[in-house]
């Protein structure tokens, strides 16, 4: 059980030497010039004006939602592209019981897209992605 254990305790003893080692060498041989344009607050660029807590446009924040299904769709879709140019991919699954045929899988994902699509019609229906 030890002889086990023994590599990974060696590679989190590593990883944690490494990480300590670069913060005490970054703290101190880094420049401590601090000039009052490195203690103002980042703001994307562009000179802070305004509270940090004013309201912002509901826009940005349906952009941001809109952004996340259509990137977390990807995730579903990734896996059934790599399975369905793998030999052992979709087939191991109908052999399993996962499906009846390969058919049976390009509908479920057509009827996903489907889905996507529609939502995106919607989303612009509505007005999400025009910017005013």
């Amino acid at each position: 059980m030890v002889d086990q254990a023994l590599p990974v305790l060696l590679f989190l003893l590593a990883a944690g030497a490494l990480s300590v080692g670069m913060v005490v060498v970054g703290t101190l041989f880094g420049p401590r010039r601090a000039t009052a344009v490195k203690r103002m607050p980042y703001e994307s660029g562009m000179d802070p004006i305004h509270d940090s807590r004013r309201r912002f446009d509901v826009r940005f924040h349906l952009v941001a939602i809109a952004f996340l299904i259509f990137d977390v769709e990807l995730l579903f879709l990734y896996p059934w592209a790599v399975a369905s140019h793998h030999p052992q991919g979709i087939d191991a699954a109908i052999a399993a019981g996962a499906g009846s045929g390969r058919g049976v899988v390009f509908c479920g994902v057509l009827f996903f897209l489907g889905l996507v699509v529609l939502g995106l019609v919607y989303e612009w229906k509505r007005g999400v992605l025009k910017w005013r």
